[in-house]
């Protein structure tokens, strides 16, 4: 709890500039996840035409193990882009990153199709994807630790939630583009050229959020950048190497549970038999609440504090995960009120957590490795568990037995539990801050 603390007295001036950082970083960071979550969904269109025809469900599975393999350039990416944080400051790592962010989309949208180079198609989009996942492997520990430094203290809570508003507006506008693009072209046209539209689309944004991101002022002095121990990996595992592995832990469960409701759904309602354009309308509705929600649970979460939201979110999503995704969607599969309730709830639950993901793994290490701890850790977890989330389910879906990949789930989640249960009931770092 933190509502007895004294908090500082910022001026207009200090609040507004505050306020702008949140906004600056947070609109990249829109930007970022758009350009990353167009790839899942429009890779039903794609597929054929990159991985050609006579490929069948091999296809498929190389389009989502290439998806798979993108989180784990993430460590990578975190690595690199977490020490230039540290080391040289972190507007210079947004910068970077939003860049190659935008370059990966062009090139995307521009990929030949196996007609016209044949196996190269397939490894072009393999190459592409992974230079993506290198820079938003990049991206979450720096805006992480950014929005974190720069939100006001007593509600950086509420204003870190804009990480994940950001995230999941960018899925939205993802899935919002699918629903225009299937109202205006046909399957066939998508399959046939309109899926690089999407994709062009995000290069673009990119050059404008690049634009933003150069106004962002930096959260670290010089001194402070100077530092020898600033973004080293051997001070990171020497002095803080237990905050490391919890995160790591807590992050299997929460990245898991994240991509299975906000990524893996879609796939699911269709493979149940739901109509695959009543699934767009349920997935965008669904993240328009999840986003709308995120300021409210990060408002929750200054209250309670970040340990009682994160062992909410275990438990109640341990609890709930099976009865409602394996019994619950498939029972009610003609209403698409009722699927899109139940996809909802779970988004609600899961805000306990990606309201106040990044700030909860801010506040485990100190300034000098806090972007390399926050991003490295993070990405180490979301690439075993939350990136493989798809393939592991379509595994599962494969041998007859979906239903198996929920507990899975569940199990995470129990240990998401314990890890929550570890952490601090008052932050280490960060908290003292201004």
């Amino acid at each position: 709890m933190i509502m007895n603390e004294t908090l500082p007295n910022y001026t207009p001036e200090e609040r507004r500039k505050r306020i702008w950082g949140i906004v600056g970083a947070a609109s990249g960071n829109l930007v970022e996840w758009f350009d990353f979550y167009i790839y899942a969904v429009f890779a039903t269109y794609f597929t054929v035409a990159l991985t050609g025809p006579a490929e069948g469900s091999k296809g498929t599975f190389f389009v989502w193990g290439a998806f798979a393999l993108s989180f784990f350039m993430r460590p990578l990416g975190s690595w690199l882009f977490g020490w230039i944080a540290d080391r040289y400051g972190r507007k210079q790592s947004m910068l970077i990153s939003i860049v190659m962010m935008g370059a990966g989309s062009f090139c995307f949208a521009l990929l030949p199709t196996y007609e016209q180079v044949g196996v190269l198609a397939p490894v072009l989009l393999l190459v592409v994807r992974l230079f993506q996942g290198l820079s938003v492997g990049g991206e979450y520990g720096a805006v992480a630790t950014y929005m974190s430094e720069v939100a006001l203290r007593g509600r950086r809570g509420f204003y870190a939630s804009f990480q994940y508003v950001t995230l999941s507006g960018g899925q939205l506008l993802a899935s919002l583009l699918g629903v225009i693009l299937l109202a205006f072209l046909s399957n066939e046209q998508l399959e046939q050229g309109g899926w690089r539209i999407p994709f062009f689309i995000g290069g673009f944004a990119a050059l404008i959020s690049l634009w933003v991101r150069r106004k962002l002022e930096e959260t670290t002095t010089a001194e402070q950048r100077e530092s020898k121990e600033s973004g080293s990996l051997i001070a990171l595992f020497r002095d803080h190497w237990k905050q490391f592995f919890l995160v790591v832990g807590y992050t299997a469960g929460g990245s898991l549970a994240f991509y299975t409701i906000t990524v893996y759904s879609r796939n699911y309602m269709m493979g149940i038999g739901v109509d695959p354009k009543v699934v767009g309308y349920i997935m965008t509705i669904g993240l328009f609440v999840f986003m709308l929600s995120q300021p409210v649970f990060g408002a929750i979460g200054d209250k309670v504090g970040r340990r009682a939201s994160m062992l909410l979110f275990s438990a109640i999503g341990a609890v709930c995960i099976y009865p409602i995704m394996a019994w619950g969607m498939p029972t009610i599969k003609d209403s698409a009120v009722m699927l899109g309730i139940l996809l909802i709830i779970m988004m609600f639950i899961l805000s306990f957590y990606t309201s106040i993901g990044g700030l909860v793994k801010a506040e485990m290490f100190p300034t000098e490795v806090r972007a390399l701890g926050v991003g490295l850790s993070y990405a180490v977890g979301n690439a075993l568990f939350g990136g493989t989330a798809v393939s592991v389910a379509t595994e599962f879906k494969s041998r007859g037995h979906v239903e198996y990949f929920f507990i899975y789930v569940a199990i995470m989640l129990v240990v998401c539990f314990f890890c929550s249960f570890a952490l601090p009931k008052k932050p280490q770092y960060l908290e003292n801050d201004h």
